[in-house]
């Protein structure tokens, strides 16, 4: 058994994962900006607080917390948010763990499979691959570099380049499911994915065995946007328009955060794996049935 804290360990993935490792035996510790149970902490980046009672006798942390990508328009401000709450929060908890000299076996953080850069194009990325020049490519950069500071205390460091997670309780499925389902811009951009439990799984793995090192959490099956609506409106019985929804209309609603819609790039899984693991739902019509 491990004692295991997690950041944004309220959020979609966060309550999944809580559930599996409670289920694998493993204590489980959640840092809240609003506690309300005993498992939960208080930490205040603004203020430099975290409880020290949630990192006693810690084995791991898996840092999960980071204001959504999608929520709010990407003004100035907003990108700043969204960097420090992923990077700010890394780093604070290096401090706290320097300082308290805890013994700390391993550092584990989600990343983004946009770390390539938003950009769909042929080649298919590798973990060895440089990070794109893009904002959505300097956020998954900077997030990576504080999770690495951590191999400065001789604390292992994971890192899960995450496609877009497939959940039937919300997330980005769930926008998906309009009443008439359609592509968005060319159509031909690809959508990196992979099941919630997959992913959860794959943190699990990182706790349980010596997975260290930077992996991009994705599915094997490779989508376009086109062939991801055709499947997903066939499995939820809505009618599929092959017509796309238009790049233009896409930005004018959404800003400069239209990219993320409008612009995919393919990930390589094979170094997951090479590891032996095995995913669930590989396939993406597998993947659906069960939402």
């Amino acid at each position: 058994m491990s004692i295991i804290l997690i950041t944004g360990g309220t959020g979609l993935v966060g309550s999944k994962l809580t559930e599996v490792l409670l289920a694998n035996n493993h204590e489980v510790r959640i840092l809240s900006r609003n506690p309300s149970n005993k498992n939960e902490f208080k930490w205040d980046i603004s203020k430099g607080f975290v409880d020290e009672k949630a990192l006693t006798n810690i084995d791991y942390i898996i840092h999960l917390a980071g204001a959504g990508i999608a929520d709010k328009r990407w003004t100035d401000k907003r990108k700043q948010i969204i960097i420090d709450s992923r990077v700010e929060t890394a780093n604070l908890l290096f401090d706290k763990i320097k300082k308290l000299d805890i013994q700390l076996k391993g550092f584990i953080s989600a990343s983004g499979s946009n770390y390539y850069g938003a950009k769909t194009v042929n080649n298919v990325f590798k973990e060895s691959d440089e990070s794109g020049d893009d904002f959505l490519g300097e956020v998954c950069l900077k997030w990576e570099n504080a999770a690495n500071k951590f191999k400065e205390l001789n604390v292992s460091v994971t890192i899960l380049r995450t496609g877009i997670v497939l959940s039937k309780k919300g997330g980005a499925l769930e926008k998906m499911k309009t009443p008439i389902i359609s592509p968005l811009g060319s159509g031909n951009q690809y959508m990196s994915w992979i099941d919630i439990e997959d992913l959860c799984n794959l943190y699990l793995k990182s706790v349980e065995e010596n997975f260290e090192g930077v992996f991009n959490a994705v599915s094997p099956e490779f989508h376009t946007s086109k062939s991801f609506s055709k499947i997903l409106a066939k499995s939820i019985g809505r009618p599929f328009l092959p017509i796309a929804v238009p790049g233009f209309l896409l930005k004018l609603v959404f800003g400069e955060l239209a990219v993320i819609l409008l612009e995919g790039n393919r990930l390589s899984s094979s170094k997951i794996l090479n590891t032996g693991f095995k995913f669930k739902f590989e396939s993406l019509e597998k993947a659906l049935r069960k939402m």
